[in-house]
């Protein structure tokens, strides 16, 4: 998953750990607004902590979120997601 395929359009793919307080809040945003994503835990899927890595110049840095451009952001906020989404 080191290039994962973006997601389909109005959503987004989160990269995230269970632990991750930032990661919580992106979350927990994205539900209250109805936004559609998939989340990667990437302590449980090696494979999605490839990407974090690649997308982040080497730092396992979380949320990191792809979206269906391709394009990613790490630890964006709500506000951006949407913007982001049109």
């Amino acid at each position: 998953m080191s290039d994962p395929t973006p997601p389909p359009a109005g959503s987004v793919t989160m990269f995230s750990t269970s632990w991750c307080g930032f990661c919580a809040r992106l979350r927990s945003g994205l539900e209250r607004a109805g936004i559609p994503f998939t989340e990667v835990d990437i302590d449980r899927r090696p494979d999605g902590a490839d990407f974090v890595v690649l997308a982040n110049r080497g730092d396992r840095t979380v949320p990191t979120v792809l979206f269906p451009d391709g394009t990613h952001a790490t630890n964006p906020s709500l506000a951006e997601v949407r913007e982001r989404l049109g």
